[in-house]
């Protein structure tokens, strides 16, 4: 008899384009040999070129998919992504504690490649607050952790600052990334309140970029989910979203998908 698949869920948005939120989650789970289920939070009119609607899923429903996974199907890693607004935040929260679901990748979801804002303003202190202490692992952006920490983060230094301080304000972790520094090489930055990680790669000339972010979480969702070390997850799923980046098939007329179809690490 087959060993069980690990199970993994996110708890996200639908992308109408196929490129981010739960369509890029499920992919990835899959590419990384996890059982994918979801929690959906929105659906969205969205392609390459930008969001025209976003319409939230009634928090209701929104708890009551995940107590559908998890009493059935209980997930070994799970994932959060676009959570709009600050009473969805608070009721995912009380869902994540409910149901004590491990290895959670946080992923602070508020404004779309194309530059829609995904997250009301009153929602970042929320996150903060409900969702950060339960996170094994906070993946910001760089705008976003300036939104978080309230600090400009242009530079290395400046990641390093921010990442430290999501951890003392709860995280387990932050993962800094760095794909928007001004730079010619990408730098990532891993810190778990005691070691310091950092990647640095060559920066791709590409549009090719929509949903690397919900790519990357849910890669390290999946390897946790494996049993993997946190930096060997980190490891793993970075490396797979600079494969599928190269490997993309330039679709739209805009920041295009990634290709998911390339291998992610499964043994």
């Amino acid at each position: 008899m087959p060993a069980p698949l690990p199970v993994t869920l996110t708890i996200a948005g639908s992308d109408s384009g196929g490129g981010a939120g739960i369509q890029a989650d499920l992919k990835t789970f899959h590419a990384f040999g996890t059982f994918g289920t979801t929690a959906i939070t929105a659906i969205t009119v969205q392609n390459t070129r930008g969001v025209t609607g976003v319409h939230p899923v009634p928090i209701d429903t929104v708890r009551a998919q995940i107590r559908a996974v998890a009493e059935d199907l209980p997930p070994a890693a799970c994932k959060t992504g676009m959570l709009a607004t600050a009473d969805l935040v608070r009721a995912v929260a009380a869902s994540l504690r409910e149901h004590r679901l491990p290895n959670y990748v946080l992923d602070p979801v508020m404004v779309a490649t194309s530059g829609d804002r995904l997250l009301d303003e009153d929602a970042q202190q929320t996150i903060m607050e409900e969702l950060l202490p339960l996170a094994t692992l906070v993946t910001p952006n760089l705008d976003e952790a300036a939104l978080l920490v309230g600090a400009e983060v242009a530079d290395r230094e400046a990641m390093r600052h921010a990442a430290r301080t999501l951890v003392e304000r709860g995280a387990h972790a932050a993962l800094l990334k760095g794909g928007h520094l001004h730079a010619d090489e990408l730098v990532d930055i891993l810190f778990d309140g005691r070691e310091w990680h950092e990647w640095r790669r060559p920066k791709l000339d590409t549009t090719s970029t929509h949903g690397t972010g919900c790519t990357l979480s849910a890669g390290v969702a999946a390897g946790l989910a494996h049993g993997r070390p946190l930096r060997t997850a980190v490891e793993d799923a970075l490396d797979y979203v600079q494969r599928a980046m190269r490997a993309a098939p330039g679709l739209g007329s805009g920041h295009g998908p990634l290709n998911h179809l390339v291998p992610g690490r499964v043994e």
